[in-house]
């Protein structure tokens, strides 16, 4: 079983623009793509930053005030007052680039979203070099995945080759992205990793739990310190 990577929803045709790039071209970038943000390179594509419509409205925001009625406090309003000021891209990116694999998971690829506060990753190479972007749209549509695939994915991937559960054991549903599996089987161990894998399916919103089984090989105590409900798991 793989999990839905990078690569499988980065968009590769991307546009980008160099360290030199003036101003008014990298508007005309952003408008003519109908992007927001758009990756700095090298010559040898190398990211060098981000620069985005938030990077270019400071110009805007600022540049048409009086000098004297400009207030400052803080180092993101130094650094918008020297944006406001800036025309070319190196002096108006965002820098250094958040950047991302593409062999990185979407989870991975979520996760460093959320850490780090911006909405798209370049993605980039062994070297260094720009290969793609991923959007927060773009890792949204691992959801898009047809019910098909995914119940495709947990009876053949999940029971049948990771777990050696028969097709006639489980019998699993898949309703816009929900999962349910419903059956019998021998351990208690067996039905939380059968549900803990089934979470990890590329695309499963949730995962509902109608499993029975004969017997209780977990411990109390495990239960106490692991939790009773693997994560992700309704």
């Amino acid at each position: 079983m793989r999990a839905w990577q990078v690569r499988d929803v980065m968009t590769t045709d991307v546009a980008a623009v160099r360290e030199g790039t003036a101003y008014r071209e990298i508007v005309d970038v952003l408008t003519g793509w109908r992007v927001t943000a758009a990756p700095v390179v090298d010559g040898a594509r190398r990211v060098l930053g981000v620069v985005s419509e938030a990077d270019l409205l400071h110009k805007v925001e600022l540049l048409g005030q009086p000098h004297e009625r400009r207030v400052f406090v803080g180092r993101r309003h130094r650094e918008a007052q020297v944006k406001a000021g800036a025309t070319l891209a190196a002096d108006l990116m965002s820098a250094p680039a958040v950047t991302v694999g593409p062999d990185a998971s979407c989870v991975e690829a979520a996760r460093l979203m959320t850490q780090r506060h911006v909405k798209r990753l370049p993605v980039v190479d062994d070297l260094g070099r720009l290969v793609g972007i991923v959007t927060r749209g773009d890792l949204l549509r691992v959801h898009l995945r047809p019910d098909g695939d995914i119940r495709a994915d947990v009876v053949g991937e999940v029971l049948r080759r990771t777990l050696g559960v028969r097709d006639d054991v489980v019998d699993v549903t898949v309703h816009e992205g929900v999962v349910t599996l419903t059956g019998q089987l021998e351990r208690r161990s067996t039905v939380r990793l059968a549900l803990r894998l089934a979470a990890q399916v590329s695309g499963v919103v949730e995962v509902v739990d109608a499993l029975g089984y004969a017997v209780d090989d977990i411990p109390l105590s495990a239960l106490r310190v692991g939790g009773g409900t693997p994560a992700g798991v309704a």
